[in-house]
């Protein structure tokens, strides 16, 4: 495989990556209020390809909150129920840091593509 096609090949396995990453951040935004709910967690890793892929997404297994709400049907018998260990300052950090990553990517398949495009045109001459 040309070294123009592996530049494009890995931007697209990267740009997929961050795109498993923002969807796993969106989940956890989502659900920020949902009793019981733990955080997901969506590393990234190199495959044996030398390609980036996101690894099997794990739980974050850190405790839950506890909230008071004696009225909520979740409720023990001192009024706590166990709420969510979403942080939507990290969740927002998790996404800008993502989409950035997806944006650097994109711009390099973009100049790859354009690249090839000149290449095609000079041949064409």
């Amino acid at each position: 495989m040309s070294d123009l096609l592996k530049s494009l090949h890995s931007s697209a396995a990267a740009m997929r990556a961050q795109a498993m990453r923002l969807r796993t951040v969106s989940e956890n935004i989502a659900n920020a209020d949902t009793p019981g709910f733990h955080r997901k967690i969506a590393s990234i890793k190199q495959s044996s390809e030398g390609l980036v892929e996101v690894a099997k997404t794990r739980l974050d297994r850190s405790e839950l909150e506890r909230v008071f709400d004696p009225g909520h049907p979740l409720a023990d018998d001192s009024g706590y129920y166990d709420g969510s260990n979403v942080n939507l300052i990290i969740e927002v950090a998790d996404a800008r840091e993502a989409q950035r990553s997806y944006e650097a990517n994109l711009k390099v398949f973009d100049q790859a593509r354009q690249m090839a495009q000149s290449l095609f045109e000079l041949i064409r001459r």
